[in-house]
């Protein structure tokens, strides 16, 4: 992901700097080109050898540093850098940067350095909520500057607050919404659905289906990575939605059906993946129905078409719907994008080996009223990425 990327972290002398070597490898990992520049007291909590092991670059510490290659290193690494991420910072160096003071081979690539920068203050609680920190974190923010904030917890000092450095998954994450993906989908809104309904029967009982919600939380992922103000109306699922998305959890048809109608106006691409009821109990029990010797039924009623009511009000919005079929799979998917009004549907059949609910994988085909293009199996993620680059073809 990526692949031809390079990524510039900043460490300061904290005793969370000890992170910072699973972020550099989970970078390593998805193929980034990681350059670690620490300050002297950094180096009192992790050796430079460890992220030398790591990153297989030398750690850079010393500005006049004579053993390495002739050329002007901290302005070297600034022109490289796609992001650059200054985690943990402490109150030290944010100081420096936000009144241009350069005096190490950190604060002097970070002067150099035009490209994203993100700083991840660390730091006891008393310290971050110093009004003086403060406003060098707002100096820093008005240059441009990405300030994530501290996570709240207990300290290493034992006092508990803000200013825990966020865990490294986060810090990732944070890079991969800045340098990850080219911007294409910047000023669009994007609303995702995903997951199951649940329809209750009574208190302890409901009818729902086995939608895991994987490629919806794939799909809203890809388009917020692009850019793209994402809206994630979501089922009940038992993963963590992504990050940086608004998030709206919801659990009957009708609460996906007044969620998604109350955005749905000022939407630029509507994407339905959820596995939405089609039916729900005629009437709901407020208390357990108890079990008899004879045999249950249980009357249903439909429940409202999100999709066809979203056709029929339909102005500029891309609408994409979700077909999955054990059968007829073509032509059941060509005559919803007619009854539904939409201008794209993806289909999938649940007897395709790696296709269906609760996969990794998927195994799509894409239809409009002039296209079909049939896709071979491939992860849930690159499939969410090959969704949104036809819709962008299509709008």
């Amino acid at each position: 992901m990526l692949k031809g990327k390079t990524v510039v972290l900043g460490v300061t002398g904290s005793i969370a700097a000890y992170k910072i070597a699973s972020l550099a490898s989970m970078l390593i990992k998805q193929h980034a080109d990681v350059h670690v520049i620490m300050t002297q007291n950094a180096t009192n909590f992790i050796h430079p050898t460890a992220f030398e092991t790591l990153t297989r670059h030398k750690c850079l510490v010393d500005t006049f540093d004579r053993n390495f290659q002739f050329d002007v290193q901290h302005v070297s690494l600034a022109q490289q850098a796609d992001v650059m991420m200054i985690a943990p910072a402490s109150a030290n160096v944010i100081g420096k940067l936000a009144h241009g003071i350069a005096d190490d081979m950190l604060t002097t690539t970070a002067m150099a350095c035009k490209a994203p920068m993100l700083i991840v203050p660390t730091m006891n609680t008393n310290m971050y909520e110093n009004p003086i920190l403060q406003d060098n974190l707002k100096v820093l923010a008005s240059y441009g500057k990405e300030i994530i904030e501290p996570a709240s917890g207990m300290l290493a000092c034992r006092d508990v607050g803000k200013g825990k450095m966020p865990e490294p998954e986060v810090l990732f994450q944070h890079i991969l919404r800045v340098i990850a993906f080219e911007k294409d989908l910047a000023g669009k809104k994007v609303l995702v659905t995903a997951g199951p309904t649940q329809e209750a029967i009574d208190p302890v009982r409901y009818i729902t289906n086995h939608s895991t919600g994987k490629m919806g939380y794939a799909i809203a992922e890809n388009a917020m990575l692009r850019g793209a103000d994402v809206t994630l109306v979501t089922g009940p699922c038992a993963m963590e939605p992504p990050m940086f998305v608004k998030v709206k959890p919801v659990i009957s048809a009708q609460d996906m059906y007044e969620a998604v109608t109350e955005e749905y106006e000022q939407t630029d691409i509507v994407i339905m993946t959820a596995a939405v009821a089609d039916y729900r109990p005629v009437q709901v029990s407020t208390e357990k129905v108890k079990k008899k010797e004879d045999d249950m039924s249980i009357p249903l009623t439909r429940t409202k078409d999100i999709l066809a009511t979203l056709g029929t009000s339909k102005t500029h919005q891309f609408l994409c719907g979700f077909s999955m079929e054990t059968q007829n799979m073509l032509e059941n998917s060509r005559t919803k994008i007619a009854k539904k009004n939409l201008d794209m549907i993806v289909a999938n059949n649940l007897k395709v080996a790696g296709a269906g609910f609760g996969t990794d994988t998927n195994v799509i085909t894409l239809i409009a009223n002039d296209m079909e293009k049939e896709l071979p199996l491939m992860s849930k993620k690159e499939a969410a990425g090959c969704i949104l680059d036809t819709i962008l073809e299509r709008m």
